[in-house]
């Protein structure tokens, strides 16, 4: 009878494959378009570039190497996404080709490839890969979230959350949740580096301690909420239940690097946004 260890082997084998198969998309369709691709805008007012759309075309053609399955992506159209989504039950990708695009486009180096394997809505492996940096994370359900090998996360948070250091996009937030954090903010300092994958990442990795988001989309947590969850972290909606994977759902993200911070976390921000606790 297979032990339990060598029945996960396979699954730790395909989150190296995948690591090897962004590295090789980010190198030949992303890296040479760095500092030379134009923005444009879509209808919802996002960025997006030459480089998005080489970069998932590379990934569509190349993720049947590890899984042949249907690939769901940030730069296709809400009818694809319901489509791929529903014919994706049993095993679908779920691709973010550039988390960051404004980053990307205006030569700052924090943006990511996000690639994550998923089964019935809940992601098996996964890889947030940042190509300037050259630093990848990784995770495998059950075994853990690493950098470049190195286990996470890389440093403890501090215990109170008068502590610590805390990420967040101000843009997607209500007003007054927003105005009761720049004049009564319960954080040591505040960052918002502009790449949804990496922030997760940082979090998993102890560089953030928390982290609030006004609106996600699938794609845009996929691979960072199972490498957070491995690294030890926690995350939930705004009102206190997980995030809701299913397109074109977005949800709000609220991490910690723990779930006692977590608490503390989400405790003050649904008491500034006027939300009861959920018990």
């Amino acid at each position: 009878m297979a032990t339990a260890a060598a029945m996960r082997t396979p699954q730790l084998a395909q989150v190296r494959a995948l690591e090897s198969l962004v590295r090789d998309v980010a190198r030949d369709a992303i890296l040479p378009r760095y500092l030379k691709a134009a923005r444009q805008h879509k209808s919802d007012g996002s960025s997006v570039t030459e480089a998005d759309l080489a970069a998932q075309k590379a990934l569509i053609a190349r993720l049947p190497e590890i899984h042949e399955a249907p690939v769901i992506g940030e730069e296709m159209t809400p009818a694809q996404h319901r489509e791929l989504w529903l014919s994706g039950a049993e095993g679908l990708w779920c691709i973010d080709p550039i988390d960051g695009t404004t980053n990307f486009a205006n030569g700052i180096p924090l943006f990511a490839v996000s690639v994550a394997w998923m089964v019935g809505g809940e992601t098996q492996f996964g890889v947030v890969y940042n190509p300037i940096t050259d630093e990848a994370y990784y995770a495998s359900l059950g075994q853990g979230a690493w950098l470049n090998g190195t286990r996470l996360p890389l440093r403890k948070a501090p215990r109170q959350l008068a502590g610590a250091v805390a990420g967040i996009d101000f843009k997607r937030l209500p007003d007054v949740l927003a105005a009761a954090l720049v004049t009564r903010k319960p954080f040591y300092s505040q960052r918002n580096f502009g790449s949804s994958a990496l922030e997760w990442c940082f979090v998993a990795a102890g560089r953030l301690d928390v982290y609030l988001h006004g609106g996600q989309a699938l794609w845009d947590y996929a691979a960072g909420r199972l490498i957070l969850a491995e690294a030890g972290g926690t995350s939930s909606q705004l009102n206190g239940h997980a995030l809701n994977a299913e397109p074109p759902h977005k949800s709000t993200a609220v991490l910690a690097t723990n779930p006692q911070l977590h608490a503390q976390w989400l405790g003050w921000l649904q008491d500034h946004a006027g939300m009861p606790p959920i018990l």
